[in-house]
């Protein structure tokens, strides 16, 4: 076991000895590492089913719940059939996660009362006009505003938040102002797809905030944390295939194992989706309304960065380029002390955001992780890299070593950059760390 202890402090933290892999400790150690792993994949697979189970059933309520608008007859009288613009809101704005219905109900909404209204307006003016000028002033107004609206779709700050509501201002300004009706009937037709329109909405919020409900924050959260338990897992894998001596490695065994960072390097849409639904739902849990969600974009962009640097490992790893056996012996002590702590500081980091306080005290993790850093530098020193086969040891055949060395020396920067956002967002959000 290697303690981490710090100049200046008593405390220790016992963490596992990954340098000798012969060790039988090390090997159940290394066994039991792995059976945590797969224990944790296979219940987030049984979370997820459940939760995609669960929204097709409230699904299928809400479609339940709108239909008696239909089989219901004193419903049917009031609503005739407007009803199936509570249908067409139940089926179009129910999304997955409370968040995503909220944001769309409410986008429905607001795009849905603005562009009635003012095509109401348009068309009501147009009636007054009547004439060649009717259709003038009907042409116009459509192409102004379907103009400004779309055009809006186009602003990233817009798009982000209201880019559905623009979609639906245009949709119903349209078909208010172009379908015309006598000036009477048009308040009336607009007042009555309205209320279904909100009927629709209030079933979908009823469902999805009150009956089992599937937070994006929550989403989000889990998602973040099975990030960093990812990248932990590539790196460990990364370092022993790259070690093992060329009769024992399993290339689809360490292709699968070192694959479960990649699904990471293209995640920062689905990111920021995630965060604005985040935002647009209510206090629960721990996460009430201003809660710094826009950390987690941060974090998960420190987090692509380091899954890079695993990418570079294993293009290291493939490369047709290789030192001699006897250069990676040398260094091959050092750098798997150094990839089991940064693995080790991960999941530390994981389990502090998924528990919600600080585990570990980090400071003391830092330091062992800039001891372990000289250590590295000292042994891809060229004293260190001098072979019988290659005696100067400087150029073509420590090169690659000193290259896989290099990027583990740059992940314990972003380690550390991860651990401080992890303390920053900590000090917001009142409940981690403190």
């Amino acid at each position: 076991m290697l303690p981490i202890n710090s100049q200046d402090s008593t405390h220790s933290i016992e963490m596992p000895n990954i340098r000798d892999e012969e060790d039988p400790v090390n090997k159940k150690y290394s066994s039991l590492l792995s059976l945590i792993i797969q224990s944790r994949l296979l219940r987030r697979i049984r979370i997820e089913d459940s939760r995609k189970l669960i929204h097709s059933i409230k699904v299928g309520f809400a479609l339940v719940l709108v239909s008696l608008l239909y089989f219901l007859q004193p419903l049917f009288q009031q609503v005739g059939d407007n009803a199936m613009w509570a249908i067409m809101t139940v089926v179009v704005v129910f999304e997955f996660t409370a968040g995503a219905t909220l944001s769309k109900g409410i986008n429905r909404g607001v795009g849905t009362i603005i562009g009635g209204g003012l095509g109401c307006v348009a068309a009501l003016i147009a009636q007054k006009i009547g004439g060649i000028s009717r259709a003038i002033t009907i042409s116009t107004s459509v192409f102004v505003f379907g103009a400004l609206a779309s055009y809006s779709r186009l602003v990233p700050s817009i798009k982000r938040k209201f880019d559905y509501g623009a979609m639906i201002f245009i949709l119903t300004f349209n078909l208010v102002a172009v379908s015309c009706p006598r000036g009477e009937e048009i308040i009336k037709i607009a007042g009555d797809r309205l209320s279904t329109i909100g009927i629709g909405f209030a079933i979908c919020v009823f469902t999805s905030v009150f009956i089992f409900p599937i937070w994006a924050g929550d989403e989000l959260h889990r998602s973040l944390v099975s990030k960093f338990d990812n990248i932990a897992l590539s790196i460990e894998v990364c370092l022993k295939e790259y070690f093992k001596p060329l009769d024992l490695k399993t290339e689809t065994h360490a292709s699968a194992g070192i694959s479960s960072y990649k699904s990471m390097l293209h995640t920062r849409p689905a990111d920021e989706m995630m965060t604005n639904f985040a935002k647009w739902e209510p206090w629960h849990g721990k996460f009430g309304f201003s809660y710094p969600w826009d950390k987690y974009l941060r974090l998960g962009e420190l987090l692509r960065e380091l899954a890079a640097c695993v990418l570079s490992l294993e293009g290291c790893m493939h490369s047709h380029r290789q030192s001699p056996p006897s250069l990676k012996l040398a260094i091959k002590e050092p750098c798997e002390a150094m990839g089991k702590l940064l693995s080790f500081s991960l999941r530390e980091l994981s389990d502090d955001i998924f528990n919600m306080h600080q585990c570990l005290p980090w400071g003391l993790i830092a330091a062992k992780l800039r001891l372990m850093r000289l250590e590295l530098i000292s042994a891809i020193s060229v004293s260190n890299l001098r072979t019988p086969e290659n005696g100067n040891g400087t150029t073509d055949d420590a090169l690659p070593i000193a290259s896989f060395a290099f990027i583990l020396m740059q992940m314990v920067d972003k380690v550390e950059a991860l651990a401080k956002e992890v303390e920053e967002l900590g000090d917001l959000a009142g409940s981690l760390i403190h």
